[in-house]
């Protein structure tokens, strides 16, 4: 079920357009009333609805330019375990668990090949990993994005 309604989409679109937008401002971008636009900027942060401030920075400004998708086989009676431990690895920057031949996709950052073969070292070290496979990123079609399901939800892009 969405929590985020028409309205809320709405002024999410215009905070895209306009990140530094006061409550006022954003009132007005989206034509509605200063109490109705800071009572859902309040919730959303009561309710933690918007990813921390540090998902909008790129790996590559921090010196990490190179980034791979690791498909990572587990010991399933050891996945929790192995979780953890990749929590410690920084540059693990996403992992989650799929279906199919391997249990966790890992996005890494690293510096370069050397970096990223060091980091891929840890990852196999880690007691519970079976194996992995690394796949380099050549080039990123489609970056990840959510504007186009805001203009969805606010009415503004309707599937054609």
């Amino acid at each position: 079920m969405a929590t985020i309604d028409r309205t809320d989409a709405r002024i999410l679109r215009a905070l895209c357009e306009f990140p530094r937008a006061s409550g006022v401002q954003l009132a007005g971008l989206v034509a509605m009333a200063r109490n109705t636009v800071q009572a859902r900027l309040g919730r959303w942060e009561t309710e933690g609805l918007l990813a921390p401030f540090d998902r909008r920075v790129r790996p590559r400004d921090l010196g990490f330019p190179l980034r791979a998708y690791i498909a990572v086989v587990v010991d399933q009676h050891r996945l929790e375990e192995v979780v953890d431990q990749l929590d410690g690895i920084p540059e693990v920057l996403e992992a989650v668990g799929i279906s199919g031949i391997a249990d966790l996709q890992l996005l890494v950052a690293a510096a370069d090949a050397d970096d990223l073969y060091r980091i891929a070292g840890y990852i196999l070290a880690v007691p519970g990993v079976e194996r992995t496979t690394v796949s380099v990123v050549m080039h990123e079609a489609i970056p990840y994005r959510m504007l186009p399901l805001i203009d969805r939800l606010a009415g503004q892009n309707e599937p054609g």
